[in-house]
């Protein structure tokens, strides 16, 4: 199974039209479909179904797609480091980045360090730790942050300056908005939104024995998404502070947790990993960027 078959099956995959694959990755349709049909032969398994006007997968041409994005991505990175090798003043960088006003910093440190290597191109990649986390295990990214404690036989990691706290977002005209503080009680039998990783680990340890009387409404990955549906009434979102716009003319308010609740931040990477060049420059620069912002 070769790379250039996997890019191939990809631009089908995604264009739903052999003519427009073709064009696009400038081959005849007739060299398009023969690669197609080689690859479904040495897999042994129909991976489009072909109808009047489009092409669709199927399910084990969706198995194939999930896998060849990964695979593909993967080349490209290995490609790139090798290009950074003899490229001294840049490189490519691939950062996975969990939500938290604290990303301040890393963009403080990326912002100083491509002043000393003006070539630099960094990808991000944004999403909660599960979602992230495979993508370094995978080998797609450098760099990790993670809104929970590295697990240290596979990570190393650094610690972020600050914590974030937790709080409640919620219409500023509604009565709990009264309130200068949230404590569990009485958060019972409201609809709450909440990242479902957050729900079963901080939220459930500070609700303690209140928590099996609260209920979460939906689950969101991104907090901006979750205040959306707290503006419209549709229930309350507990989040980090500074991650929603809560001023006066946002119709929401931002109230903390009572007792405190507190979430470290850390940037992690795989223990074993060998860097290229300019991620190894990056992890000195933000090393001495944290030490000066503790």
């Amino acid at each position: 199974m070769e790379i250039r078959t996997l890019r191939y099956f990809l631009a089908v995959a995604r264009e739903e039209n052999m003519t427009r694959a073709a064009e696009i990755l400038h081959v005849t349709q007739p060299t398009l479909s023969k690669q197609l049909k080689a690859l479904e032969d040495e897999l042994g398994k129909k991976l489009f179904t072909r109808h009047s006007f489009s092409i669709r997968l199927t399910d084990e041409g969706i198995l194939l797609r999930n896998r060849a994005e990964d695979l593909i991505s993967m080349a490209d990175k290995i490609e790139q480091e090798f290009v950074s090798l003899d490229d001294i003043t840049g490189g490519e960088l691939y950062l996975g980045l969990a939500e938290s006003y604290q990303i301040k910093y890393l963009a403080r440190a990326i912002k100083d360090f491509k002043a000393h290597f003006p070539n630099l191109h960094y990808h991000i990649t944004s999403g909660d730790t599960e979602q992230i986390a495979d993508k370094l295990d995978k080998g797609l990214l450098d760099f990790l942050v993670l809104a929970e404690h590295p697990d240290m036989n596979k990570y190393e990691y650094i610690e972020f300056p600050e914590s974030d706290k937790w709080g409640l977002v919620l219409p500023m005209n509604d009565p709990l908005a009264k309130k200068k503080t949230i404590h569990a009680k009485d958060l019972i039998g409201l609809p709450l939104f909440c990242s479902e990783q957050a729900w079963n680990n901080e939220i459930k340890e500070w609700a303690g024995t209140f928590f099996p009387e609260m209920k979460l409404e939906g689950s969101f990955r991104l907090s901006y998404n979750g205040s959306i549906f707290a503006k419209e009434g549709l229930g309350y979102l507990l989040t980090f502070d500074h991650l929603i716009d809560t001023s006066e003319d946002s119709g929401l308010v931002f109230r903390p947790l009572v007792p405190k609740a507190e979430t470290r931040l850390y940037l992690a990477w795989n223990r074993y990993q060998t860097f290229t060049p300019i991620a190894e420059r990056f992890l000195e620069h933000l090393q001495l960027s944290f030490v000066d912002n503790h």
